[in-house]
């Protein structure tokens, strides 16, 4: 598997101009959100190793451990807490939104692609994952390494 910091050099030559990083602070997270929002909007399912468990926490694992663990442990703990924040947040507007969440999640999701897409006709460049899907998973993570550097944390 590619390193963290060759996943993020790539994704970097596509994520160079201020007005599409900036965009990007904002939407990779709502664009994350959205998805956890939409998965936690499926009725749990039954394993039967488990018991009844919510799609979107078994997403959420099998991610961490299966992609972002083996990137980096930093980076998977950064993607650990903001999976965290977003399965919160969709549970806070899941109890108390006037609209269902899948209706939240699809009406983020749209509004935060179309913010992504605008970002990338200001770049010049097309998005990273139009060449490698990965780069869907690594969109957040670029995200979190970043925060992590200017925090001095080496991930």
């Amino acid at each position: 598997m590619r390193s963290a910091e060759s996943w993020f050099g790539e994704y970097s030559e596509n994520h160079r101009n201020a007005t599409n990083i900036a965009i990007h602070w904002v939407c990779v997270p709502a664009i994350f959100f959205s998805v956890i929002g939409l998965l936690g909007s499926i009725p749990p399912g039954e394993l039967p190793w488990l018991g009844r468990l919510p799609w979107a926490k078994l997403v959420i694992g099998l991610v961490l451990l299966l992609f972002y663990a083996r990137l980096s442990l930093r980076i998977a703990s950064g993607m650990a807490m903001m999976s965290y924040a977003a399965l919160v947040l969709a549970r806070w507007l899941d109890d108390h939104a006037p609209w269902p969440l899948w209706a939240v999640g699809i009406t983020v999701f749209v509004v935060a692609w179309l913010g992504q897409f605008y970002g990338h006709k200001v770049e010049g460049k097309k998005p990273s994952f139009l060449k490698d899907l990965a780069f869907l998973l690594i969109g957040p993570a670029w995200l979190v390494g970043k925060a992590l550097k200017k925090a001095g944390v080496n991930y």
